[in-house]
Formats: structure tokens, sequence, C-alpha cells
């Protein structure tokens, strides 16, 4: 009866440490004589103990490594020198999971270890590549996402079955020795920039007006000189005609033009002319009328003609 209940009690405790439960988060790694020999997925799996044992490992959890001035008694990992020779204070998270059980549990001796360390030698290569001044502004986005990449790569070649979910780069800042003076200095700098682009806009501004005032008194010297040439082409063709005329009919052509130049000389002048009537006393005098004058002081007829009714 004794050796019935010990076989039951044997037989119970053999099925218990046979079989066990797997969670959908978890998978399994089956040891046969403690060699890998399979993996287990969710549910009731039956590994036959002691020949066979199985490591539980929860897969889709996310785990995280802190590197940087916040993880406690490490104050100085995150400062790190840049290609400009700066130095910046970096802080960060590495957030992992399993995605091969069977390659973490066997290849990493120290995974958190393994992966804190990688992680700290991927961002020093990076932010050595890097100057400083991107990396407190417009790169984190950049430098975080090439982080990543390179740890991941990193991880593979070491078949860790480790798979870098994210990168949380949370603070990139000058050391706090050097903090206050380097504001002073980046404002500054946004102060000069403030100012360059001020006189970039003033000197844009006035050059496009001396463009212009260029580029008027050219139209205006082009104007001038066709206007010149056309006048001067002008007075050759008349001059041309005139001569023409002038070989044809030198006597009609010359007393024409003396009564032009005259026409033009007395034009506006009041004129009395004295008719030579041969006896040499030029006693015959005929006065000519300035009607101009008298139509100027001739009175308004309207005018007179209202007032004398």
């Amino acid at each position: 009866m004794i050796w019935i209940v010990g076989a039951i009690a044997a037989l119970l405790l053999w099925a218990f440490n046979s079989f066990y439960t797997v969670r959908p988060e978890e998978q399994s790694v089956e040891l046969f004589l403690g060699e890998f020999s399979s993996v287990g997925g969710p549910g009731l799996n039956f590994a036959p103990w002691p020949l066979v044992t199985a490591e539980v490992l929860a897969v889709t959890r996310e785990n995280t490594v802190t590197i940087g001035a916040n993880r406690p008694g490490a104050s100085d990992d995150g400062l790190m020198l840049t290609t400009d020779e700066n130095i910046v204070d970096i802080d960060f998270e590495v957030v992992w999971n399993i995605n091969d059980p069977a390659l973490y549990l066997f290849n990493l001796r120290d995974p958190e270890a393994t992966i804190r360390a990688v992680s700290e030698a991927a961002m020093r290569e990076v932010i050595s590549q890097s100057q400083l001044a991107p990396i407190l502004n417009r790169d984190r986005g950049l430098i975080a996402d090439r982080v990543q990449q390179l740890i991941q790569t990193t991880l593979d070649s070491y078949d860790s079955g480790v798979n870098i979910v994210r990168l949380n780069l949370d603070r990139a800042d000058p050391p706090a020795e050097v903090i206050d003076a380097f504001r002073e200095v980046q404002a500054a700098e946004q102060e000069r920039d403030r100012l360059e682009r001020q006189a970039d806009a003033y000197a844009n501004r006035v050059l496009a007006g001396a463009r212009g005032e260029a580029a008027q008194l050219l139209e205006e010297a082009e104007g001038y000189r066709a206007q010149v040439i056309n006048e001067a082409q002008g007075e050759a063709a008349r001059f041309l005609s005139v001569l023409t005329e002038y070989s044809n009919a030198p006597e009609v052509t010359r007393r024409r033009l003396y009564l032009e130049t005259m026409e033009r000389v007395l034009g506006d002048t009041d004129l009395v002319i004295l008719d030579d009537n041969g006896s040499g006393g030029g006693s015959g005098v005929v006065p000519y009328l300035p009607l101009n004058e008298l139509r100027r002081t001739q009175p308004d007829t309207s005018t007179a003609t209202g007032s004398s009714n």
C-alpha cells in the first residue's frame, strides 16, 4: 500500500514537473539533457522531466535600459565627445524585447549588461561623427534612428535574439558646469543671425533700387539716343530733298528758301510796308492793319449790346 502511494506521489510529482503552461506573451525553450531541443508555444506544454526541462521567457514584454545621468551611480556615462571637440551630456533609454528566445538564452550571458554596453558604444560612435549644434537642435530624431539601427545591427551580429523596439533620446545638453555660458553663446549667435538677416534684407532692398534706377537711366539714354538719331536722319533726309530740288530748279528753290526764312523771322512782328512809287520820296505809304492786336482789343459786342438796353 505504501508503495502504491509512493508511486502515485512520484507520478504526480513527475507530471507536475513535466506539464507547464505558457501564456500568450511568453515562449518556452525546452532543453534535452541541457541542450536546446525545441521552442514551446502558448498553452499547455509537455516536457518529460527530468530528461527535458523548460525555460519560459516573456518575449513581448518591453524592457528598458537607461544610460546617462538619470541612472543612479553612473552620472558620467552620458558625457560624450562630438566631432568638433565639444562635450555633450546625453540621457537616453533603449527599449527592447526578445524575438528569439533560444538565441537569447544561449548566446548572452548577461543580456542587460550587453545591451547597455552596445547602446553606449553606438551612441558614442554616432555622437563622435556629429557636431554639437545639430545634436542640440534639429538632428536629435535622426541621431536616435541611427543609434537604434547601429545597436540592432551589432546585436544581430552577436545572434542575441534581441529586438530593439525604440530609442528615447530624453536629453542632450552641454555639461551642467558650462550650460550658462553655452546659453549666452547661443543667444549671441541668434542675435548675430538676426542682424545678418537684417543686413541682407537692407542690401537686397538697396541693390534692387540701384538696379531699377540704373535700368531707368539706361532706358532714358536709349530713348535719347534713338531720338537724336531719328532727328539727325530726318534733318539729313530734309537736306537731301532740298538739295535735290535745288539741283533741279536752283532759282526757284533759292527764292522759296528765302521766303520761308523771312516768314519764320518776321512772322510775329508788326509790319509797315513802304511802296516806292518811283519818285524817290517814299510818299506812298501803305498802312498794315494789325489784325491780331485789333482782335485782342475789340470789345465784347454782347456785353455792349446788353448795356445799351
